[in-house]
């Protein structure tokens, strides 16, 4: 065992392409200074060949933050493994589970399931030369090959060449037939099987992901895991960040209002909105579901999605859109 993992998993927000970018990040820290935020999945062939500073950029009022990374060739997520802790992440995380077909084709995410030692290999040469941890993201199983002892021959497989957490979709994965979308919704949880690896792996760091909506949940699903990952359900509702930190890290500190954290957000807007090109709305979406449930909710996305764009948008088109939310 490495011993390298000294963050908190006990409550993360799950990596999700074209959501959580840097904004989304920032936003979602406000409410929580103690959840664990993960980026959008960046491709090491994004990295090694792209505009790598554009990909990794990240504010330091994120951390802790980890850099999930889609590939499967062990020497590339080494190279980049080590740009992710030169650029400052907490963790890397491998994607082992994401569906798509383009992830497929560029032989990442669940099907590698089908390949343990492979993705074993890649963990050992991601971990060779950082101190950062590194973690996977995995379904249950892909396809027909979705048996607990599969499942736990590739759990310790890649344990014994260094992981020591693991998220996992409490879902199996098709990775023909069904979109992205209906691999989240379609393929039943399966919670129990989560349960039994972390009884059957008790050394490791289990955390368990997929239709998680409240907090209330998370508490009842800690009593059998180490951690929780939500996703759709922040991003859409995003104050349920709000409450984490007091009830499930035992912090006392006070709870923001939703007017407060736009107001706390405000100097991050002006700040962003001095580069030219960038627009309100790339920051703006990310909090469309703050009043999710709230008086003025309907009011407050259509303000926001109807002005936001427009290139004389600023932080009084956020603070316009704040007083329609007030009775």
């Amino acid at each position: 065992m490495t011993n390298k993992n000294k963050l908190s998993h006990r409550f993360c927000v799950a990596p999700m392409l074209d959501w959580t970018d840097r904004h989304c990040r920032y936003f979602h820290r406000l409410l929580s200074k103690n959840a664990l935020l993960y980026t959008e999945m960046v491709t090491t062939g994004a990295l090694i060949h792209g505009n790598s500073q554009r990909f990794l950029q990240f504010n330091p009022e994120e951390h802790p933050v980890a850099l999930q990374l889609g590939g499967s060739n062990p020497h590339d997520l080494a190279i980049c493994t080590r740009m992710a802790e030169e650029t400052g992440y907490d963790e890397v995380n491998l994607n082992v589970g994401c569906p798509s077909d383009r992830v497929q084709n560029g032989k990442f995410g669940a099907c590698l399931m089908a390949e343990p030692q492979l993705v074993a290999d890649c963990v050992a040469a991601m971990q060779a030369n950082v101190k950062i941890p590194v973690t996977v993201k995995s379904r249950i199983g892909i396809d027909e090959r979705d048996s607990y002892e599969e499942l736990t021959h590739f759990i310790d497989t890649v344990a014994q060449a260094g992981c020591e957490t693991f998220i996992v979709h409490a879902r199996k994965a098709w990775l023909k037939g069904l979109s992205p979308k209906e691999n989240r919704e379609v393929p039943p949880l399966r919670y129990d099987v989560v349960f039994q690896l972390k009884k059957d792996f008790p050394q490791l760091e289990i955390v368990i992901n997929g239709g998680i909506t409240t907090l209330v949940q998370s508490v009842e699903l800690l009593e059998q895991v180490d951690g929780v990952m939500l996703g759709r359900e922040v991003y859409q509702n995003p104050y349920l960040l709000a409450e984490v930190d007091s009830v499930l890290f035992g912090d006392d500190s006070p709870i923001l209002s939703r007017e407060q954290v736009i107001e706390a957000l405000l100097p991050y807007i002006q700040l962003q909105l001095q580069n030219p090109e960038m627009r309100l709305s790339s920051i703006s979406r990310h909090v469309l579901g703050l009043f999710h449930g709230e008086y003025g909710a309907r009011l407050w996305r259509r303000f926001l999605s109807e002005n936001a764009f427009k290139s004389n948008s600023n932080e009084q088109t956020l603070l316009g859109a704040l007083n329609l939310t007030k009775k």
